[in-house]
């Protein structure tokens, strides 16, 4: 069934794409202040989780990560693991996301969902996990090309498409949901919370290079549509229906992600691809409270995502 979007939604939703341009925040100043390694303060890490660092060629430089491993990871030596990818928001760093690690602890405990690990990687202050033109700013690379080789190198993890997802917040919504759509061979589960899903192609403008996002993404358009989701959809449309399963979440009063995030939905039923999309009712841009909301079902998806996948 095709969705009922009305005139208002329509104005809402273009008159939030333009703002949302206007009002990024500019990587040239936010990606200066990058910190790629933090250090926790102590106590601050929940139950199974520690903090470490890989090496990033790209970057030529070590990066930080938080990972949660579960009970029994270090005892069940043959026991190979799915993996959750969480990426953080922006301004955030690898410090992030605790309050899931610790909700996904208590229920594996709880005997709610199979063992898995969860990884926190460093994305950077406002990359949108995208790669920078001018080299800088390698973040998708960082994810794609580095960190899940480095991981299934590293855990044992199932080095499969069955055996990972990826989500995030805001900016990790917008990252993860653009890289499930590029890189759909990769993943099996995607659940996008409340986070932006731009008409990419369309803000491009070579007659501004100096305002996001073509300081960021350069002159060349060619990186715009590659990296426009709803082109990607499009494009992908066969792989994505052939094993990624897909999950959005947004609170009704999350004003500036609602529309894109409604935009997105609606070019998911437009391709016939099947996906679960939910407003919270009276909820804004609050993520802990989002987890907390639903603690006892947050992971229900990715652990029937991974379910379905290994058959």
């Amino acid at each position: 069934m095709k969705p009922l979007i009305s005139l208002a939604l329509a104005c809402a939703f273009f008159v939030a794409l333009h703002s949302f341009a206007a009002a990024a925040p500019d990587p040239a100043t936010r990606n200066a202040r990058i910190k790629w390694v933090n250090e926790p303060k102590p106590g601050s890490l929940p139950n199974g989780v520690t903090h470490r660092t890989f090496f990033s060629k790209a970057l030529n430089r070590d990066v930080g990560y938080c990972v949660y491993l579960p009970p029994g990871y270090e005892t069940n030596s043959t026991r190979r693991y799915p993996v959750i990818y969480n990426l953080h928001g922006a301004g955030g760093n690898e410090l992030h996301s605790f309050t899931d690690a610790k909700v996904l602890h208590d229920g594996i405990v709880a005997g709610r969902w199979a063992p898995m690990i969860m990884v926190m990687p460093n994305g950077g202050q406002a990359t949108f996990y995208n790669d920078s033109f001018d080299g800088k700013f390698p973040a998708e690379t960082l994810i794609i090309r580095e960190f899940i080789p480095y991981v299934d190198a590293t855990y044992r993890t199932i080095a499969e498409r069955r055996g990972r997802a990826i989500e995030g917040f805001s900016m990790g919504g917008r990252g993860s949901t653009r890289l499930a759509m590029k890189y759909p061979e990769l993943f099996c589960s995607l659940h996008n919370q409340a986070g932006n899903v731009p008409h990419l192609a369309d803000l491009y403008d070579p007659s501004k290079p100096d305002v996001y996002p073509n300081n960021y993404l350069g002159p060349d358009r060619a990186r715009y549509v590659e990296n426009d989701v709803f082109l990607l959809i499009k494009k992908n449309a066969a792989k994505i229906k052939d094993g990624l399963r897909i999950a959005i979440t947004c609170g009704t009063q999350d004003d500036e992600h609602l529309p894109t995030v409604r935009g997105y939905h609606a070019a998911l039923l437009a391709a016939g691809i099947d996906h679960t999309y939910l407003e919270v009712e009276g909820l804004k841009h609050e993520h802990d409270k989002l987890v907390k909301l639903y603690a006892p079902i947050w992971f229900d998806y990715h652990a029937e995502s991974f379910r379905r996948a290994a058959k």
